[in-house]
């Protein structure tokens, strides 16, 4: 039987040789250094460590996977689930804005799980083969992002890490074209979990491990192909039982460009706060805004955000807020913090941080329009804007300037702007995690091109263990 078209279209993707532009691979670089830091922060919050290490006390693997910044070696599917799970823990690594949204820098926890599986076993693989395996999975999830949004029929956008991961680790594993097909067959057969828990009334930290949980899958799927597991060719048309016909009620996914490296060269980067992906802007309004509010907060009658249509859908939210996972997906939470205190941290979600009264106080002060313009410039492929405007106004009459910032400052087009902060987020992450000596020599190998490049990903991993 012949398979669906875009199985056979990621299987040809994945299995081709690569060639990447620069740009991606300089792109790539920038994308596992901050991958890697965000995952050396996560490990300063309990409710993260506590899901970390094997699947049962006890169930480590010799010569396993490492998790980094742990001393923890275990099978490549749970390595891929704590890897994904840290990566994605504060919500600081790098996202793709489109119809569906998502992070693909969380197939980071299958890529750098099976690699340094592979490479702890004889394996020669280098870091240029964890970035280009990095380009492909960015490729696929972002891609199929374009143009199919899945969160629109109540579907979670690791629907989509799930998908790139299983193509390749696949691959990686050193599955045929045949075995890529199965293994993604498989994936699709999966469904896709509920964005109930992004939600009010049920927002909770299973949004930060739901990532690391699609990224074992995928090796899961993977490992399962090369045992001989059969696939299924019509995983996606199948009438009636079919996942477009199941899933989507009849529509079917379709690719808005060929699958190249166009998703890594225009990634978008989380560069100076943890901060849902719609709202960075809107942070960054508040933060230019806060020397002039600081200590007019009492004065203030009220607030107006202008944002796009997404952020209204996804993070206008009033009410109580119970936990850091709700907090970080509010729009009037992320504005309100920097307004206060001129920066926004991951410690800023947490419960002694939200219990300043100042926070609601302000929030309940805040009036959320959708500006058209900013809606249809998001979806404009030739902008891809993610734009906010800010403006607050006191209760004598006057008011501050309305201040706009259409791109954020991990967009392509500020990309020279970011890079040295990206660094120094990086710096900062191993610097708190890792000796002074360590951390200099971990930074020194990221700040280098090729030689990074030609490094052994087990060399770089062994720099991360404690």
């Amino acid at each position: 039987m012949t398979p669906d078209p875009l199985l056979t279209e990621i299987a040809d993707y994945v299995c081709s040789s690569d060639s990447f532009s620069q740009e991606a691979y300089r792109t790539a670089r920038l994308c596992l250094m901050d991958s890697l830091g965000c995952a050396m922060m996560s490990l300063d919050f309990p409710q993260c460590t506590k899901l970390l290490g094997p699947v049962a006390p006890g169930a480590s693997m010799e010569m396993g996977a490492r998790v980094p910044g742990t001393p923890f070696e275990l099978d490549p599917v749970q390595a891929a689930f704590n890897i994904g799970a840290m990566i994605r823990w504060l919500d600081y690594n790098d996202t793709w804005l489109a119809a569906e949204w998502g992070h693909p820098s969380d197939n980071f926890g299958a890529i750098l799980a099976v690699a340094d599986y592979l490479a702890r076993r004889g394996q020669a693989l280098t870091v240029r083969d964890v970035l280009a395996a990095a380009i492909q999975a960015y490729e696929i999830q972002g891609v199929l992002a374009l143009r199919n949004p899945f969160n629109r029929v109540g579907l979670d956008h690791v629907l989509l890490v799930r998908i790139a991961s299983t193509a390749v680790a696949t691959r990686m594993l050193g599955g045929t074209h045949q075995h890529v097909i199965h293994a993604v067959s498989n994936a699709f057969l999966d469904g896709g979990a509920l964005r109930t828990y992004r939600h009010h009334p049920n927002t909770g930290s299973r949004k930060s491990w739901a990532a690391g949980d699609a990224t074992a899958r995928g090796v899961r799927h993977a490992l399962m192909a090369l045992a001989g597991e059969m696939g299924y060719p019509r995983a996606l048309t199948a009438p009636k039982w079919g996942f477009h016909a199941v899933v989507l009620g009849g529509r079917a996914i379709e690719l808005e460009r060929p699958l190249g490296s166009y998703v890594m060269e225009n990634v978008l980067f989380k560069v100076s706060f943890p901060a849902e992906f719609h709202a960075q802007t809107a942070v960054e309004c508040a933060i230019a805004l806060h020397a002039r509010v600081r200590d007019r907060l009492d004065d203030i009658s009220h607030i107006v955000i202008e944002t796009q249509e997404s952020a209204v859908r996804i993070i206008d939210k009033i009410g109580p807020l119970r936990n850091p996972a709700d907090r970080d997906h509010c729009l009037q939470y992320m504005v309100a913090v920097p307004l206060i205190h001129g920066t926004l941290t991951a410690e800023h979600y947490e419960d002694a941080a939200a219990a300043d009264p100042r926070i609601d106080a302000l929030r309940d002060k805040m009036r959320i329009v959708e500006a058209p313009r900013y809606s249809a410039d998001y979806l404009d492929p030739a902008k891809r804007s993610i734009a906010n405007a800010v403006q607050v106004f006191f209760k004598d009459g006057s008011c501050t300037d309305r201040v706009e910032i259409e791109y954020p400052i991990g967009h392509h087009r500020r990309r020279k702007e970011s890079v040295p902060l990206l660094e120094s987020k990086f710096r900062g992450a191993v610097g708190a995690r890792f000796p002074a000596d360590r951390a200099t020599a971990i930074f020194q190998c990221f700040a280098q091109g090729d030689p990074l490049d030609n490094l052994a990903i087990d060399e770089l991993m062994r720099m991360f263990v404690p």
